[in-house]
Protein backbone atom coordinates (compact mmCIF):
# COMPACT_ATOMS: atom_id res chain seq x y z
CA UNK A 1 0.00 0.00 0.00
CA UNK A 2 2.82 2.39 0.86
CA UNK A 3 4.43 1.73 -2.52
CA UNK A 4 1.17 2.65 -4.26
CA UNK A 5 0.89 5.87 -2.26
CA UNK A 6 4.51 6.73 -3.10
CA UNK A 7 4.12 6.24 -6.85
CA UNK A 8 0.69 7.86 -7.15
CA UNK A 9 1.82 10.77 -4.99
CA UNK A 10 4.91 11.32 -7.15
CA UNK A 11 2.99 11.22 -10.43
CA UNK A 12 0.26 13.51 -9.11
CA UNK A 13 2.81 15.98 -7.76
CA UNK A 14 4.68 16.02 -11.07
CA UNK A 15 1.44 16.43 -13.03
CA UNK A 16 0.33 19.28 -10.76
CA UNK A 17 3.63 21.14 -11.10
CA UNK A 18 3.58 20.59 -14.86
CA UNK A 19 -0.01 21.79 -15.22
CA UNK A 20 0.55 24.92 -13.14
CA UNK A 21 3.76 25.75 -14.97
CA UNK A 22 2.22 25.21 -18.40
CA UNK A 23 -0.84 27.23 -17.39
CA UNK A 24 1.40 30.10 -16.31
CA UNK A 25 3.21 29.83 -19.64
CA UNK A 26 -0.09 30.15 -21.53
CA UNK A 27 -0.43 26.53 -22.64
CA UNK A 28 -4.00 26.39 -21.37
CA UNK A 29 -4.96 28.20 -24.60
CA UNK A 30 -3.63 25.42 -26.84
CA UNK A 31 -6.27 24.39 -29.39
CA UNK A 32 -8.18 21.14 -29.70
CA UNK A 33 -7.90 20.12 -26.07
CA UNK A 34 -4.15 19.74 -26.19
CA UNK A 35 -3.47 20.87 -22.63
CA UNK A 36 -3.91 17.51 -20.85
CA UNK A 37 -1.76 15.56 -23.35
CA UNK A 38 0.91 18.26 -23.11
CA UNK A 39 0.91 17.88 -19.31
CA UNK A 40 1.35 14.11 -19.71
CA UNK A 41 4.17 14.67 -22.21
CA UNK A 42 5.87 17.07 -19.80
CA UNK A 43 5.87 14.47 -17.03
CA UNK A 44 7.25 11.85 -19.42
CA UNK A 45 10.09 14.11 -20.56
CA UNK A 46 10.82 15.02 -16.93
CA UNK A 47 11.99 11.44 -16.29
CA UNK A 48 14.01 11.28 -19.49
CA UNK A 49 11.30 10.07 -21.85
CA UNK A 50 11.29 10.90 -25.54
CA UNK A 51 8.56 12.94 -27.22
CA UNK A 52 8.51 12.93 -31.01
CA UNK A 53 7.15 15.91 -32.94
CA UNK A 54 5.57 15.57 -36.35
CA UNK A 55 4.26 18.13 -38.81
CA UNK A 56 1.86 18.16 -41.71
CA UNK A 57 0.89 21.03 -44.00
CA UNK A 58 -0.65 19.41 -47.04
CA UNK A 59 0.91 18.42 -50.34
CA UNK A 60 2.13 21.94 -51.15
CA UNK A 61 3.92 22.61 -47.88
CA UNK A 62 6.56 21.17 -45.66
CA UNK A 63 7.12 21.33 -41.92
CA UNK A 64 9.95 20.33 -39.63
CA UNK A 65 9.94 20.31 -35.85
CA UNK A 66 11.95 18.91 -32.98
CA UNK A 67 12.23 19.44 -29.23
CA UNK A 68 14.62 18.10 -26.61
CA UNK A 69 14.47 19.56 -23.11
CA UNK A 70 13.99 18.19 -19.60
CA UNK A 71 11.74 20.28 -17.31
CA UNK A 72 13.92 19.82 -14.26
CA UNK A 73 11.51 21.45 -11.80
CA UNK A 74 9.10 18.60 -12.53
CA UNK A 75 11.95 16.10 -12.35
CA UNK A 76 13.07 17.40 -8.97
CA UNK A 77 9.52 17.29 -7.60
CA UNK A 78 9.09 13.65 -8.55
CA UNK A 79 12.51 12.69 -7.22
CA UNK A 80 11.88 14.27 -3.81
CA UNK A 81 8.47 12.62 -3.39
CA UNK A 82 9.74 9.18 -4.43
CA UNK A 83 12.84 9.45 -2.24
CA UNK A 84 10.71 10.40 0.77
CA UNK A 85 8.27 7.57 0.18
CA UNK A 86 11.06 5.03 -0.39
CA UNK A 87 13.01 5.97 2.73
CA UNK A 88 10.14 6.42 5.17
CA UNK A 89 9.59 2.70 5.96
CA UNK A 90 13.36 2.21 6.30
CA UNK A 91 14.03 4.90 8.87
CA UNK A 92 15.40 3.97 12.31
CA UNK A 93 16.96 0.82 10.93
CA UNK A 94 20.65 -0.01 11.30
CA UNK A 95 21.08 -2.59 8.55
CA UNK A 96 18.80 -3.98 5.87
CA UNK A 97 19.34 -7.07 3.76
CA UNK A 98 19.89 -6.81 0.03
CA UNK A 99 16.82 -8.94 -0.68
CA UNK A 100 14.64 -6.73 1.51
CA UNK A 101 15.76 -3.51 -0.18
CA UNK A 102 15.46 -5.07 -3.62
CA UNK A 103 11.93 -6.30 -2.89
CA UNK A 104 10.81 -2.90 -1.62
CA UNK A 105 12.34 -1.17 -4.64
CA UNK A 106 10.78 -3.73 -7.01
CA UNK A 107 7.26 -3.04 -5.71
CA UNK A 108 7.74 0.67 -6.37
CA UNK A 109 9.28 -0.05 -9.78
CA UNK A 110 6.35 -2.20 -10.96
CA UNK A 111 3.80 0.45 -10.04
CA UNK A 112 6.00 3.16 -11.54
CA UNK A 113 6.25 1.15 -14.76
CA UNK A 114 2.46 0.93 -15.04
CA UNK A 115 2.07 4.64 -14.37
CA UNK A 116 4.66 5.54 -16.99
CA UNK A 117 3.00 3.37 -19.61
CA UNK A 118 -0.30 5.12 -19.00
CA UNK A 119 1.26 8.58 -19.23
CA UNK A 120 3.25 7.72 -22.34
CA UNK A 121 0.12 6.47 -24.10
CA UNK A 122 -1.79 9.61 -23.08
CA UNK A 123 0.95 11.97 -24.27
CA UNK A 124 -0.08 12.27 -27.91
CA UNK A 125 -2.06 14.91 -29.75
CA UNK A 126 -2.28 16.90 -32.98
CA UNK A 127 -3.42 20.50 -33.36
CA UNK A 128 -3.47 23.28 -35.94
CA UNK A 129 -1.13 26.28 -36.00
CA UNK A 130 -2.43 29.55 -37.37
CA UNK A 131 -0.43 31.28 -40.09
CA UNK A 132 -2.06 34.61 -39.31
CA UNK A 133 -4.24 36.90 -41.41
CA UNK A 134 -1.61 38.02 -43.93
CA UNK A 135 -0.97 36.78 -47.47
CA UNK A 136 0.79 33.64 -46.24
CA UNK A 137 -2.21 32.70 -44.14
CA UNK A 138 -4.51 33.20 -47.12
CA UNK A 139 -2.27 30.98 -49.25
CA UNK A 140 -2.35 28.30 -46.59
CA UNK A 141 -6.14 28.36 -46.47
CA UNK A 142 -6.41 28.42 -50.27
CA UNK A 143 -4.21 25.39 -50.83
CA UNK A 144 -5.15 23.51 -47.68
CA UNK A 145 -1.66 23.94 -46.32
CA UNK A 146 -2.40 25.13 -42.80
CA UNK A 147 0.22 23.46 -40.64
CA UNK A 148 -0.60 20.83 -38.06
CA UNK A 149 1.81 19.88 -35.34
CA UNK A 150 1.54 16.62 -33.50
CA UNK A 151 3.49 14.90 -30.78
CA UNK A 152 3.70 11.40 -29.48
CA UNK A 153 5.99 9.43 -27.22
CA UNK A 154 8.35 6.62 -27.97
CA UNK A 155 6.65 4.38 -25.42
CA UNK A 156 9.24 1.56 -25.07
CA UNK A 157 12.19 3.95 -24.86
CA UNK A 158 10.40 6.37 -22.53
CA UNK A 159 9.38 3.58 -20.18
CA UNK A 160 12.88 2.07 -20.15
CA UNK A 161 14.57 5.42 -19.45
CA UNK A 162 11.93 6.24 -16.83
CA UNK A 163 12.64 3.02 -14.94
CA UNK A 164 16.39 3.70 -15.10
CA UNK A 165 15.66 7.19 -13.74
CA UNK A 166 13.69 5.65 -10.88
CA UNK A 167 16.57 3.31 -10.06
CA UNK A 168 18.94 6.26 -9.96
CA UNK A 169 16.64 8.17 -7.60
CA UNK A 170 16.33 5.20 -5.23
CA UNK A 171 20.08 4.59 -5.15
CA UNK A 172 20.79 8.27 -4.57
CA UNK A 173 18.20 8.37 -1.79
CA UNK A 174 20.00 5.53 -0.01
CA UNK A 175 23.34 7.27 -0.44
CA UNK A 176 22.16 10.64 0.82
CA UNK A 177 20.16 9.60 3.87
CA UNK A 178 22.23 9.00 6.98
CA UNK A 179 19.36 7.15 8.65
CA UNK A 180 18.62 4.75 5.80
CA UNK A 181 20.05 1.24 6.24
CA UNK A 182 22.54 -0.27 3.83
CA UNK A 183 23.25 -3.94 3.18
CA UNK A 184 26.11 -5.19 5.34
CA UNK A 185 28.38 -5.60 2.32
CA UNK A 186 28.11 -1.88 1.47
CA UNK A 187 28.65 -0.43 4.93
CA UNK A 188 32.37 0.05 4.30
CA UNK A 189 31.58 2.57 1.55
CA UNK A 190 29.27 4.84 3.54
CA UNK A 191 32.08 6.85 5.19
CA UNK A 192 33.39 8.08 1.83
CA UNK A 193 30.28 8.09 -0.37
CA UNK A 194 27.39 9.22 1.82
CA UNK A 195 28.81 12.56 3.03
CA UNK A 196 29.84 13.53 -0.50
CA UNK A 197 26.47 12.53 -1.98
CA UNK A 198 24.62 14.47 0.73
CA UNK A 199 26.79 17.55 0.16
CA UNK A 200 26.15 17.53 -3.61
CA UNK A 201 22.39 17.14 -3.21
CA UNK A 202 22.42 19.95 -0.64
CA UNK A 203 24.42 22.10 -3.09
CA UNK A 204 21.95 21.53 -5.92
CA UNK A 205 18.93 22.18 -3.70
CA UNK A 206 20.54 25.35 -2.31
CA UNK A 207 20.98 26.62 -5.87
CA UNK A 208 17.29 26.02 -6.56
CA UNK A 209 16.21 27.79 -3.36
CA UNK A 210 18.37 30.80 -4.18
CA UNK A 211 17.01 30.88 -7.72
CA UNK A 212 13.41 30.77 -6.50
CA UNK A 213 14.03 33.61 -4.04
CA UNK A 214 15.66 35.76 -6.72
CA UNK A 215 12.83 35.00 -9.17
CA UNK A 216 10.17 35.97 -6.62
CA UNK A 217 11.98 39.24 -5.88
CA UNK A 218 12.17 39.98 -9.60
CA UNK A 219 8.48 39.20 -10.02
CA UNK A 220 7.56 41.46 -7.11
CA UNK A 221 9.68 44.38 -8.28
CA UNK A 222 9.60 44.17 -12.07
CA UNK A 223 6.42 42.32 -12.95
CA UNK A 224 6.21 39.43 -15.44
CA UNK A 225 4.59 37.34 -12.72
CA UNK A 226 3.17 34.64 -15.01
CA UNK A 227 6.46 34.22 -16.87
CA UNK A 228 8.37 34.00 -13.59
CA UNK A 229 6.12 31.32 -12.13
CA UNK A 230 6.32 29.35 -15.38
CA UNK A 231 10.10 29.34 -15.05
CA UNK A 232 9.96 28.36 -11.37
CA UNK A 233 7.53 25.50 -11.95
CA UNK A 234 9.10 24.13 -15.11
CA UNK A 235 12.74 25.08 -15.44
CA UNK A 236 14.29 26.70 -12.39
CA UNK A 237 16.93 23.95 -11.93
CA UNK A 238 17.74 24.23 -15.64
CA UNK A 239 18.73 27.87 -15.08
CA UNK A 240 20.41 27.75 -11.67
CA UNK A 241 22.43 24.60 -12.34
CA UNK A 242 23.54 26.13 -15.64
CA UNK A 243 24.57 29.21 -13.64
CA UNK A 244 26.49 26.99 -11.20
CA UNK A 245 28.63 25.55 -14.00
CA UNK A 246 29.16 28.96 -15.58
CA UNK A 247 30.32 30.32 -12.22
CA UNK A 248 32.93 27.56 -12.17
CA UNK A 249 34.23 28.80 -15.52
CA UNK A 250 32.44 26.39 -17.85
CA UNK A 251 31.42 27.38 -21.37
CA UNK A 252 28.21 26.42 -23.14
CA UNK A 253 27.62 26.83 -26.86
CA UNK A 254 24.25 27.86 -28.21
CA UNK A 255 22.13 29.87 -30.55
CA UNK A 256 18.69 31.47 -30.50
CA UNK A 257 16.87 32.31 -33.71
CA UNK A 258 13.30 33.19 -34.64
CA UNK A 259 10.35 33.09 -32.22
CA UNK A 260 12.10 30.87 -29.70
CA UNK A 261 13.69 32.39 -26.64
CA UNK A 262 15.21 31.48 -23.30
CA UNK A 263 13.41 32.47 -20.11
CA UNK A 264 14.71 34.92 -17.57
CA UNK A 265 17.28 36.30 -17.18
CA UNK A 266 17.00 37.85 -20.62
CA UNK A 267 20.76 38.33 -20.81
CA UNK A 268 20.93 34.68 -21.89
CA UNK A 269 18.78 35.45 -24.92
CA UNK A 270 20.89 38.53 -25.71
CA UNK A 271 24.13 36.57 -25.73
CA UNK A 272 22.81 33.68 -27.80
CA UNK A 273 20.72 35.60 -30.37
CA UNK A 274 23.49 36.00 -32.94
CA UNK A 275 23.94 34.82 -36.56
CA UNK A 276 26.56 32.28 -35.53
CA UNK A 277 27.00 29.86 -32.66
CA UNK A 278 27.71 31.81 -29.48
CA UNK A 279 29.70 31.10 -26.35
CA UNK A 280 27.92 31.37 -23.02
CA UNK A 281 30.34 31.93 -20.14
CA UNK A 282 31.26 34.51 -17.52
CA UNK A 283 33.09 36.71 -20.02
CA UNK A 284 30.36 36.89 -22.65
CA UNK A 285 27.62 37.35 -20.06
CA UNK A 286 29.60 40.10 -18.29
CA UNK A 287 29.81 42.03 -21.55
CA UNK A 288 26.04 42.50 -21.30
CA UNK A 289 25.65 42.64 -17.51
CA UNK A 290 28.59 43.09 -15.13
CA UNK A 291 26.59 41.68 -12.21
CA UNK A 292 27.20 38.21 -13.66
CA UNK A 293 30.56 38.15 -11.87
CA UNK A 294 28.60 37.61 -8.66
CA UNK A 295 28.06 34.06 -9.89
CA UNK A 296 31.72 33.42 -9.11
CA UNK A 297 31.29 34.70 -5.55
CA UNK A 298 28.12 32.70 -5.00
CA UNK A 299 29.80 29.54 -6.30
CA UNK A 300 32.73 29.98 -3.91
CA UNK A 301 30.40 30.39 -0.91
CA UNK A 302 28.19 27.45 -1.89
CA UNK A 303 31.10 25.10 -2.59
CA UNK A 304 32.82 25.97 0.68
CA UNK A 305 29.56 25.36 2.53
CA UNK A 306 29.08 22.03 0.75
CA UNK A 307 32.65 21.00 1.54
CA UNK A 308 32.17 21.92 5.20
CA UNK A 309 28.96 19.87 5.39
CA UNK A 310 30.70 16.93 3.75
CA UNK A 311 33.60 17.06 6.20
CA UNK A 312 31.31 17.54 9.21
CA UNK A 313 29.32 14.41 8.28
CA UNK A 314 32.45 12.31 7.70
CA UNK A 315 34.26 10.24 10.32
CA UNK A 316 37.13 11.99 12.07
CA UNK A 317 39.63 9.50 10.67
CA UNK A 318 39.18 10.88 7.13
CA UNK A 319 42.13 13.14 6.36
CA UNK A 320 41.99 16.56 4.73
CA UNK A 321 43.49 15.38 1.45
CA UNK A 322 40.92 12.58 1.32
CA UNK A 323 38.13 15.12 1.77
CA UNK A 324 39.61 17.08 -1.13
CA UNK A 325 39.62 14.02 -3.38
CA UNK A 326 36.07 13.05 -2.39
CA UNK A 327 34.86 16.59 -3.05
CA UNK A 328 36.61 16.74 -6.42
CA UNK A 329 35.12 13.44 -7.59
CA UNK A 330 31.65 14.32 -6.31
CA UNK A 331 31.68 17.77 -7.91
CA UNK A 332 32.96 16.40 -11.21
CA UNK A 333 30.13 13.84 -11.29
CA UNK A 334 27.62 16.54 -10.37
CA UNK A 335 28.79 18.85 -13.16
CA UNK A 336 28.75 15.91 -15.56
CA UNK A 337 25.12 15.23 -14.63
CA UNK A 338 24.18 18.90 -15.06
CA UNK A 339 25.76 18.95 -18.51
CA UNK A 340 23.80 15.87 -19.56
CA UNK A 341 20.37 16.98 -18.34
CA UNK A 342 20.76 20.70 -19.05
CA UNK A 343 20.98 20.45 -22.85
CA UNK A 344 18.26 22.20 -24.83
CA UNK A 345 17.36 21.78 -28.49
CA UNK A 346 14.28 23.06 -30.35
CA UNK A 347 13.51 23.89 -33.96
CA UNK A 348 10.47 24.55 -36.12
CA UNK A 349 10.14 25.45 -39.77
CA UNK A 350 7.43 25.86 -42.41
CA UNK A 351 7.54 26.31 -46.15
CA UNK A 352 4.45 26.98 -48.30
CA UNK A 353 5.05 26.99 -52.07
CA UNK A 354 8.62 27.91 -51.33
CA UNK A 355 7.53 30.95 -49.28
CA UNK A 356 9.21 30.77 -45.93
CA UNK A 357 11.73 28.15 -47.04
CA UNK A 358 11.90 26.80 -43.51
CA UNK A 359 13.48 30.05 -42.45
CA UNK A 360 12.85 33.69 -41.84
CA UNK A 361 9.92 34.51 -39.62
CA UNK A 362 8.39 31.06 -40.09
CA UNK A 363 11.25 29.15 -38.52
CA UNK A 364 13.02 29.10 -35.23
CA UNK A 365 15.96 27.34 -33.65
CA UNK A 366 17.26 27.16 -30.12
CA UNK A 367 20.02 24.97 -28.80
CA UNK A 368 22.28 25.01 -25.80
CA UNK A 369 24.97 22.42 -25.17
CA UNK A 370 28.00 22.33 -22.87
CA UNK A 371 31.65 21.87 -23.55
CA UNK A 372 31.36 18.77 -21.45
CA UNK A 373 34.89 17.71 -20.64
CA UNK A 374 36.05 21.27 -20.14
CA UNK A 375 33.31 21.77 -17.54
CA UNK A 376 34.10 18.48 -15.78
CA UNK A 377 37.81 19.26 -15.85
CA UNK A 378 37.22 22.64 -14.17
CA UNK A 379 35.19 20.97 -11.44
CA UNK A 380 38.17 18.89 -10.29
CA UNK A 381 40.46 21.73 -9.07
CA UNK A 382 37.45 23.53 -7.62
CA UNK A 383 36.59 20.39 -5.67
CA UNK A 384 40.16 19.84 -4.48
CA UNK A 385 40.54 23.40 -3.19
CA UNK A 386 37.16 23.73 -1.54
CA UNK A 387 37.25 20.17 -0.20
CA UNK A 388 40.58 20.81 1.52
CA UNK A 389 39.36 24.15 2.89
CA UNK A 390 36.14 22.56 4.12
CA UNK A 391 38.07 19.81 5.90
CA UNK A 392 40.23 22.38 7.70
CA UNK A 393 37.21 24.43 8.76
CA UNK A 394 35.45 21.33 10.15
CA UNK A 395 38.38 20.09 12.24
CA UNK A 396 36.83 21.21 15.53
CA UNK A 397 33.29 20.11 14.73
CA UNK A 398 31.99 17.43 17.08
CA UNK A 399 31.43 14.24 15.04
CA UNK A 400 29.50 11.08 15.78
CA UNK A 401 31.16 8.00 17.21
CA UNK A 402 34.88 8.37 16.68
CA UNK A 403 35.35 11.91 17.98
CA UNK A 404 33.47 11.12 21.16
CA UNK A 405 35.53 7.96 21.62
CA UNK A 406 38.76 9.88 21.13
CA UNK A 407 37.71 12.49 23.66
CA UNK A 408 36.88 9.91 26.30
CA UNK A 409 39.96 7.78 25.62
Amino acid sequence: MHALVTVVGALLAMAAVSALGLWAAGAADLPDGAFAPVVAATVVTAVGGTVKLSGSAGDLADTQAGLTVIPLSVTLTGALVIAWGFLRPLRHRAVAGTAELAGWAARIAVLWLLGLIGLALAARHTFDISLGNDALGELGDLFGASPRIGFTTDVPLSVFVGVVWLAGVLVLALLVSRGAPLPAGLLRFQASVRPAAYAMVALLLACVVIGVVVALVVAATRGHVAETFAVILLGMPNLVWLALTIGLGATWNGRVEGPFGLPMPHVLDEVLRTPDISELNLRTLAEHDGRVWWLLVVDVVLLLAAAFVMAARSPARVRAWQHAVHMALALALTVFMICLVGRVSAHYGLSVLGIGDLGGGLAGELFLRPRLWGAVGLAVPWGLLTGFAGALSARHVRRRGEVRAEQTG
